[in-house]
């Protein structure tokens, strides 16, 4: 039975994709850890089929949490036994090389995003420079890996010629119904970090009479609950911070609609494939969404969202109220999303997860 172990900084009770990852590898005969922080504010790890394990750090957020998370992780992993030592995006991945390399392990590379290019990377240089460094050190070192999809895997051959594997970070399908909507609340999921429109989002929302939901926590917290007072739509927004997944899962499948926004300062943005995208399609919920290619390929296909190519507070607004009025639209799209969550599925993806390990036996 190979034993694998992957890494990431974030608090493991959240991390919705590394739990289906490390549950399915799990259940397929592995031994799997999943190793991440825990600062004061860390919950009670819920029981799972892999092992857990949470590096406690007094550092929060900043470079002394990376440099002292990477310190720890270098030491915990140089102890832990396993046969393949996977990181997971760029913050975990020198302990992780390093490791592999003094103990001749085999290494993976998982990465979520371009790293370098998310735009609270991008837009300070010297951030941009060391984390730059780090990706073209490494990354040609991890010839073995995965993405979300096939756009950041071609760039990662254009840029390193390394030839990555496409896993898309989708839910697991659930046969369940559609509650019945008390109230028309639309929905924010996910890291409120810059890059995500919240900068036009919030403005809009003067012009749209629906509660917006945020449940995340980020980067852009501060000045997100900041453009909320300015444009006094502090009655209209509520920060729920970060959820439990079950608990996330309920609140998603009784909103009205969900957000999916982000501008384009950055091939990340550009190129991404949101985790929340899918979880919206899963929930059987219409999503306003950002009109990029991948967003759009799926929603030709599907029709599962009201695509915008425009940011401004004012179109925001428009397409919001379109879902919020509009039934016969908003019911075609909800039959829509109904149909396509049987495809767009964990169980899907799944299989490609665990082919790719099967070339590690």
């Amino acid at each position: 039975m190979k034993g694998i172990v992957f890494t990431v900084t974030n608090d493991l009770s959240y991390d919705q994709r590394m739990i289906r990852i490390c549950s399915s590898l799990s259940s397929a005969g592995y031994q799997v850890t999943l190793i991440g922080c825990k600062n004061k504010r860390s919950v009670a790890l819920a029981p799972q089929t892999f092992r857990q394990k949470r590096l406690f750090c007094f550092f929060n957020s900043g470079k002394l949490f990376y440099a002292e998370f990477n310190f720890r992780l270098f030491f915990s992993l140089l102890f832990h036994k396993a046969d393949v030592i996977g990181a997971i995006d760029l913050d975990t991945i020198l302990p992780c090389y390093f490791v592999s390399k003094l103990r001749s392990k085999q290494r993976l590379y998982d990465a979520h995003e371009l790293f370098c290019e998310m735009k609270e990377i991008v837009s300070r240089p010297f951030i941009y420079k060391c984390w730059k460094w780090v990706e073209r050190f490494t990354i040609p070192k991890f010839q073995n890996g995965y993405t979300v999809n096939q756009q950041i895997a071609d760039e990662f051959e254009k840029m390193y010629g390394v030839k990555y594997a496409v896993i898309r970070n989708m839910p697991v399908y659930r046969n369940s119904s559609v509650p019945e909507k008390r109230e028309k609340y639309l929905l924010y999921q996910g890291a409120v970090n810059e890059g995500r429109s919240f900068e036009t989002l919030i403005p809009a929302m003067q012009m749209v009479d629906a509660q917006l939901l945020i449940c995340g926590d980020g980067n852009f917290m501060s000045q997100a609950k900041e453009l909320a007072r300015k444009y006094q739509v502090e009655d209209k927004l509520i920060f729920k911070g970060k959820m439990l997944p079950e608990d996330l899962r309920k609140i998603t499948q009784a909103a009205w609609a969900g957000i999916t926004l982000f501008d384009a300062a950055g091939k990340s943005n550009y190129f991404s494939l949101a985790n929340r995208f899918f979880d919206y399609i899963q929930a059987g919920i219409p999503q306003l969404c950002v009109d990029f290619p991948l967003y759009r390929e799926i929603n030709n296909k599907h029709s599962i969202a009201v695509l915008t190519d425009k940011l401004d507070a004012d179109s925001i607004a428009q397409k919001l109220n379109e879902l919020l009025s509009n039934s016969e639209l908003y019911r075609q799209i909800q039959n829509n999303c109904l149909s396509a969550r049987t495809i767009l599925c964990w169980q899907e993806e799944e299989k490609k997860l665990l082919a790719f390990y099967n070339t590690f036996d």
